[in-house]
């Protein structure tokens, strides 16, 4: 390596290290503030917290590693043109094109570790982070219970609450509570409502006490007897004061290094990708077609003709036909109308109902595709944002920590937020998530091409002093000619 590689590419390291390690402190804290109501309150281990931002920290590599690579490239080329090292190189022959070969070789290795980074390791520390999360939430039961939202606390509650208060979140109100029954897992046939309720429990205890105040228990009871089921029985009683008392053993016990079965499109590399993505596709695909068939069938195309008779040909009146009805008897006509009438309506219901389920597995299609090329884009995007700033930088000869951020941030602020509004049209299905993911990292292309040839060529982004030799020649000549 010759003695100005080696000083470029030393310059170059040096401060890309001080941007990542800024960036990502600026990020860390910004999930710690996300975050800060699943970790507050809970008594736990400083372990335990560095746990949950080492397995966090992964996850901010694809905004924090593309933004460190142009704002490092914005501050380091400029920083050359402002002393006036790139007009010292080029009295020596050597060309912008030349300065950067040792960073391009550095740039691509970087891309190819981002790329083995966001296929490897993100994956698993995405599957220890959702894992670690649950985990934490099981060591404090009023933490899983959410405002206004039903949320399971023991085998057998579902809790919904209006709000809660206090210290440690002990006073709920409005108390809505769902009790499953062993014998019966399927149905929820126990409701208690209560006005105002409050957790309560000794340290050290694995029982956690729910006094409810002021409320309503509701049973329904179960016959044996079809007959008397079918009048729905149920109970009914009111309360001044009611105790329920949960066991917490689970909950005390929380092991913070528990697997769960968690699982979704942050969780795969690309090989597992392309198998989940084939497996959604073709059950997508199989579902629709299963839907499409049960839709003809239930409309009663298929048994038409052998239930329904046309008249014979010498009933048929020729010069009244008007329609395929005409040629039917009048009771079968109204058999034949009341019989669309009701598939229509059953057809509409069931579209209704199929719509939403297909918009939900289609949208977890779509970002399976997404994930599967935001790992290809995140190498290709430091490239591209390399030749982005290293020209912009020697263009506004300008280094240091002052204008090269704020041009950095305006930069990755229009291509990130380019992705995000293209990634959330791909989810919903208004766009490909192949177009939508590789956008922005497109948009940027022809940019970093254009600046590149400015820089390379010695012009500026605007040249001023041409665009007025233009205005001033256009206005002599209409002089001229008048």
């Amino acid at each position: 390596m010759k003695i100005l590689d080696r000083y470029i590419l030393i310059a170059y390291l040096k401060t890309f290290l001080s941007v990542f390690i800024i960036l990502m402190f600026i990020f860390v804290l910004q999930t710690i503030w996300l975050y800060i109501s699943e970790l507050a309150g809970k008594d736990l281990d400083v372990w335990i917290i560095l746990k949950f931002l080492w397995y966090v920290s992964p996850r901010l590599i694809p905004l924090v590693l593309p933004l460190t690579v142009l704002v490092t490239s914005l501050m380091v080329f400029g920083n050359f043109a402002e002393k006036y090292e790139f007009a010292a190189m080029k009295s020596t022959g050597i060309s912008l094109q030349r300065a950067m070969r040792a960073l391009m070789v550095f740039i691509a290795i970087l891309s190819i570790t981002a790329f083995f980074f966001s296929n490897n390791v993100i994956p698993y520390s995405e599957y220890k982070w959702q894992n670690l999360r649950r985990n934490i939430a099981q060591s404090k039961p009023s933490m899983v219970i959410t405002e206004g939202q039903f949320s399971q606390v023991g085998d057998n509650f579902n809790i919904k609450v209006a709000k809660k208060s206090g210290e440690n979140d002990e006073f709920l109100e409005d108390v809505v509570i769902h009790k499953k029954n062993d014998k019966k897992p399927n149905g929820n046939y126990t409701v208690i409502i209560a006005d105002n309720g409050e957790l309560a429990s000794e340290e050290g205890s694995n029982t956690l006490s729910l006094i409810l105040n002021d409320g309503n228990y509701y049973e329904d009871v179960q016959v044996n007897d079809a007959k008397d089921q079918r009048r729905e029985p149920f109970a009914k009683s009111e309360f001044k004061e009611y105790v329920i008392n949960i066991d917490l053993t689970e909950f005390n016990n929380a092991d913070f290094d528990k697997d769960n079965n968690y699982s979704n499109e942050n969780m795969y590399t690309t090989g597992e990708l392309v198998v989940e993505i084939d497996s959604l596709s073709g059950s997508f695909t199989d579902d629709i077609r299963s839907f499409s068939d049960n839709m003809y069938f239930r409309s009663g195309i298929s048994k038409f003709g052998s239930n329904y008779r046309p008249l014979n040909k010498k009933e048929i009146d020729t010069d009244t036909i008007n329609d395929i009805l005409d040629i039917f008897s009048q009771n079968e006509q109204i058999r034949i109308l009341d019989l669309s009438l009701n598939n229509t309506r059953g057809t509409l219901q069931s579209v209704q109902a199929k719509k939403r389920d297909f918009f939900v597995k289609s949208k977890r299609l779509n970002k399976f595709e997404i994930a599967f090329h935001e790992k290809y884009v995140l190498g290709i995007a430091c490239i591209i944002l390399f030749f982005v700033g290293a020209p912009l930088g020697a263009i506004i000869r300008k280094g240091g920590m002052g204008l090269p951020m704020v041009v950095a941030v305006l930069l990755f602020l229009t291509y990130h937020f380019i992705g995000i509004f293209a990634k959330n049209s791909a989810e919903d299905g208004t766009m490909h998530p192949f177009i939508a993911t590789w956008l922005s990292t497109a948009i940027m292309l022809p940019l970093s091409v254009w600046l590149t040839y400015r820089a390379t060529t010695d012009q500026g982004i605007v040249d001023i002093d041409s665009f007025l030799q233009r205005i001033g020649k256009l206005f002599k000549k209409k002089e001229a000619d008048e």
